[in-house]
């Protein structure tokens, strides 16, 4: 007796696994491309490129369309910037050239030193001054201003390399800021102010803020 051969079992289906591809890759405007504004912020361009890259990771063709478009936006956000401080600058110059003649001399007398050297410098004059209020109880700031006015006349003359306009420029700072102070302290109500601090001491650290000004930006 013959048996009727068996008929085979039906393949399953073949299924290709296919690497997700960038639907964009002919989409030439970049803003577009990345799926943003054309006002979006630096960081919105860093973060659609970043989420792109890893949405379509392991596709080379897609990650170069993804990077050739953020490239020329970060490129041209860059030359933006440039160009705004270049406008920026010239906006100032040109203030500055047709301010009066005596706005002109002054800032003739004025500059702007690097930052860590500003910040050293308030930091040496604030430590003047929180000395002055810790010894308050116990004497007059005599000499911390003293060494105040020492240290700027050595700054001025760094600069200026002319010990006597150093002398004269730093004694000039001291003088005005006692001044001013003496001015500015007696106009401030006396409930707003340490009963122990005395107008020595007040007058005191409105010359050390003198001192600085004077021995960081004058010329």
């Amino acid at each position: 007796m013959f048996q009727e051969p068996s008929r085979p079992l039906s393949a399953p289906p073949l299924i290709l696994h296919t690497e997700a591809t960038f639907p964009r890759t002919r989409v030439w405007d970049p803003y577009k491309r990345l799926g943003i504004s054309p006002y979006a912020s630096e960081e919105e361009i860093w973060a659609s490129r970043n989420f792109l890259l890893e949405q379509y990771a392991g596709h080379e063709r897609s990650q170069e369309s993804i990077e050739g478009p953020f490239e020329k936006l970060l490129m041209s956000s860059f030359v933006k910037r440039k160009k705004t401080k270049i406008n920026l600058k010239t906006r100032l110059k040109k203030k500055v050239e047709e301010s009066p003649p005596w706005l002109k001399a002054l800032f003739d007398f004025v500059e702007m030193p690097p930052m860590d050297t500003v910040f050293r410098r308030l930091f040496l004059f604030a430590f003047m001054g929180g000395w002055s209020i810790m010894n308050s109880a116990e004497g007059g700031p005599a000499f911390q201003v003293a060494v105040s006015l020492a240290a700027c006349i050595y700054f001025l003359n760094e600069k200026t390399k002319s010990l006597g306009r150093a002398f004269l420029i730093g004694i000039g700072a001291l003088v005005a800021g006692w001044f001013c102070g003496s001015l500015v302290i007696s106009m401030i109500p006396t409930v707003l102010i340490n009963p122990a601090w005395t107008l020595e001491l007040l007058t005191s650290l409105v010359a050390y803020v003198f001192l600085f000004l004077s021995c960081t930006f004058l010329k």
